[in-house]
């Protein structure tokens, strides 16, 4: 695997593969990898002949407030993973790399951006959308692999990626899952003992949920109640939201027969999880696991 820092010498890879007839896949990372990324690298494997993965903890999708300075970096290990997966590249850049002192442009899809974590996290998606873009040019991917987990990230990269004619296929990987539901994220690092027992509350609420659409219920006020519900019952738990919505555009429904997003988020202690299941008529997923 090759380790590359430069943007520019990144984008000269991935033509040099391009020319030489191969089909580039890649799947942008924050680092801190666990099985859910490398499920990730799988699908780019299955689709593609040649995988880049980059690392880079975005500053611009973290609030004032929030945990960039501690986020988990654990970057020998992540090569490893990544070696072992049979990666053919590395792209890890710096800040300066990314976000030369010059630069003043950014990417934002109105409207979604605002929607899910959106209203919570302001300014998060226009971070994402930003360094997707650059990731984007500089790769020059033919496939770009996103997990389920984060949904609503993944409808705001697509509607970008068709707003702006990115010439790239996004796959979506199905969420991996602990034994006891718990999307896995490398924020559950940040979890203690009892924190990390209380976060599979997460999952049973949209079990629940999920369930009752099985059964025959189409009232997403119903199915979002009955998921809240469940929360209610963990008391370190600190519930920001849960929202039935349209896959695509983040609005909201009030009806789930044609297909629908139900999205959760809540703190334990300071660290805030997200979860999330496919809602369809007569059918539900809740990911992989």
């Amino acid at each position: 695997m090759e380790l590359i820092r430069g943007a520019e010498q990144m984008h000269a890879a991935a033509l040099q593969a391009r020319s030489q007839g191969r089909r580039i896949g890649f799947v942008p990372t924050m680092g801190a990898l666990h099985e859910g990324h490398l499920s990730l690298i799988r699908i780019a494997r299955a689709q593609c002949n040649w995988v880049a993965v980059s690392i880079f903890v975005n500053p611009l999708q973290f609030g004032p407030n929030e945990d960039l300075a501690r986020y988990p970096r654990t970057f020998e290990r992540d090569c490893r993973l990544l070696e072992a997966e049979g990666v053919q590249v590395l792209f890890a850049p710096t800040v300066e790399e990314m976000y030369p002192a010059a630069s003043k442009t950014i990417v934002e899809v109105q409207e979604l951006s605002q929607r899910l974590c959106g209203a919570s996290r302001p300014g998060h998606f226009r971070g994402v959308t930003t360094v997707v873009a650059k990731l984007f040019n500089i790769v020059r991917p033919e496939v770009a692999v996103f997990g389920q987990k984060d949904a609503a990230q993944v409808a705001v990269i697509r509607r970008m990626v068709g707003d702006l004619n990115f010439d790239v296929q996004i796959a979506v990987g199905p969420i991996v899952r602990d034994r006891d539901g718990l999307a896995m994220s490398s924020r559950n690092r940040y979890l203690d003992a009892a924190e990390r027992k209380a976060a599979s509350v997460l999952y049973r609420a949209l079990l629940r949920a999920q369930q009752m659409a099985d059964r025959g219920e189409r009232s997403a006020a119903v199915l979002v109640e009955a998921a809240r519900s469940v929360v209610a019952e963990e008391p370190s738990a600190r519930l920001d939201y849960i929202e039935a919505v349209n896959p695509e555009t983040l609005e909201p429904v009030h009806d789930v027969t044609g297909g629908t997003l139900l999205a959760i988020a809540a703190y334990f202690g300071a660290t805030r999880l997200i979860d999330n299941v496919l809602l369809f008529a007569g059918n539900s997923r809740a990911g992989a696991g």
